[in-house]
């Protein structure tokens, strides 16, 4: 599964950090500008704020793809595969409901905005809704498609409950594994 959806992962990593760096030329340039020759780009702050909106949107769909989410496993990492499974289903279903909700409200506000254009740009103000779509069509179908192999018994168990260890976990793990300089001088015999 990781595999599959590697091709479309790198692209939208790709479209994040391209909103990142045009966002970090047109607001460092505006403040150079500003500050240095008293004048300024007026389509800076509208375009920045329209490439934040979907680089969030893109990060929350990259997130979902690599499963990066806040989740709580406490409890389902306690039950058997048929609990695991069964949790999996319902949070699935209920996600896949949430991004229906997610999807409606964009879709209804991206009519109401059709027409109305940006102060500066000039452009449509439905555009900062459509990454809310992209993001609930991409993740609605991530969902369906979870379920489906959640249905036909082709999820793993380490599918089923991802425990991850925190990062503070990690850095004390590593801290644990760095030799000391007192295990150089006793060469490692305590």
């Amino acid at each position: 599964m990781e595999k599959s959806i590697g091709w479309i992962r790198k692209p939208i990593e790709a479209a994040i950090a391209l909103c990142m760096a045009v966002m970090l030329v047109l607001v460092f340039g505006n403040v150079v500008l500003r500050y240095a020759f008293n004048s300024g780009l007026t389509v800076s702050d509208e375009l920045s704020r329209l490439l934040f909106v979907w680089m969030v949107f893109l990060g929350a769909l990259a997130a979902l793809f690599e499963r990066r989410h806040l989740g709580v496993d406490t409890l389902v990492a306690h039950l058997s595969r048929r609990g695991r499974l069964v949790c999996f289903l319902l949070s699935n279903g209920l996600m896949l409901y949430a991004t229906w909700l997610v999807f409606l409200g964009g879709w209804q506000q991206a009519l109401i905005t059709l027409d109305a254009t940006t102060p500066v740009l000039g452009v449509s103000q439905a555009w900062f809704y459509a990454p809310v779509l992209l993001f609930s069509l991409a993740s609605a179908l991530w969902f369906v498609v979870q379920l489906l192999r959640a249905a036909l018994g082709r999820i793993g168990d380490d599918e089923l409950v991802e425990i991850r260890e925190s990062e503070e976990d990690i850095d004390a793990a590593m801290q644990k594994s760095i030799p000391t300089g007192d295990d150089e001088a006793t060469g490692g015999r305590k």
